[in-house]
């Protein structure tokens, strides 16, 4: 079975305009698709960094002179370029979300296809797992998470069943989740919502909003000028943050004016979001819900 199947992988790719003797950081390694194409394109000069916290992601190394996998969370980009003596780079890419071997592996738990173990950790080392988080949080904390990372109308509800149903017995598997909450959704529409509450959970064990907004401002600080942000994400919660932040170079409000009131930005926008053809989506069905943007540094 293949690790991953990169989603837009040379329009990914393109949108870094790579220099073969450029220093490029691919920040979610997973299979090594991305990184194998930016290899591809680099000279004997060229140098690619790769990040990725999932353990399983290391066997996938690629023995090449030109690259260093880092075994960490891209939220702390800057911290390990700098152990790396790299203080600035020509362009990074990030392709977020869940890889196609977290979802494949039932004991993961990622996947609505599967009973797993609760625990969806992207990183072993990471103390907080999807079974703390169901059985642990109270009404109000889990009613926030289902609201603001699952975008379910009916988070309250949700929420409190959970909770109820926990006081008989402890929600052990994914199976068991299922069960407590499948009531709660039309029977063809179930995946769906379920779906969503695994997303609000595995967003939540895994800090994915935190970690995603410390490696933009991160990201800001290591580019050169005229250099590329390349990033894929997949739902609307990432897909926001990217957007804002290379518009404005933050996540909330407006950025300063000049002189003239012109707004003071630090990213030019590369082309238009762009979005995977029908062909790949029919070949690759995860592709779906994928949005590419890229922006340069000014």
């Amino acid at each position: 079975m293949e690790y991953h199947n990169p989603v837009m992988l040379l329009e990914t790719v393109d949108g870094l305009n790579i220099d073969p003797a450029g220093t490029y950081v691919d920040v979610t390694f997973g299979g090594g698709g991305h990184s194998r194409e930016i290899l591809r394109r680099l000279g004997p000069e060229g140098k690619l960094f790769a990040f990725d916290q999932d353990e399983d992601a290391q066997a996938n190394a690629i023995d090449d002179s030109r690259f260093t996998l880092i075994p960490e969370n891209f939220r702390f980009l800057k911290r390990f370029l700098r152990f790396h003596n790299v203080r600035q780079v020509d362009g990074i890419l990030a392709d977020l979300g869940v890889s196609s071997h977290q979802f494949d592996v039932a004991e993961r738990g990622f996947s609505t296809r599967f009973d797993g173990a609760l625990d969806m950790r992207m990183s072993k080392k990471n103390k907080l797992d999807a079974y703390r988080v169901v059985n642990e949080y109270d009404e109000a904390h889990l009613r926030r998470i289902f609201n603001d990372y699952g975008e379910l109308r009916n988070a309250p509800v949700i929420a409190r069943v959970i909770v109820e149903a926990r006081t008989q017995v402890p929600i052990r598997n994914t199976e068991q989740l299922k069960s407590v909450v499948s009531r709660l959704f039309p029977a063809h529409k179930g995946n769906k919502f379920m779906a969503m509450i695994y997303q609000a959970i595995r967003i939540e064990v895994n800090q994915e909003m935190e970690a995603l907004m410390e490696f933009l401002e991160q990201s800001l600080e290591i580019l050169k000028p005229g250099g590329r942000l390349s990033v894929l994400s997949y739902h609307s919660l990432e897909d926001r943050l990217v957007k804002r932040f290379m518009k404005n170079g933050m996540f909330e409000g407006e950025p300063e004016r000049d002189m003239f009131g012109n707004f003071s930005v630090p990213f030019r926008l590369v082309g238009k979001m762009a979005v995977p053809s029908d062909e790949e989506i029919n070949t690759n069905s995860r592709a779906r819900s994928a949005k590419l943007r890229v922006a340069e540094k000014i």
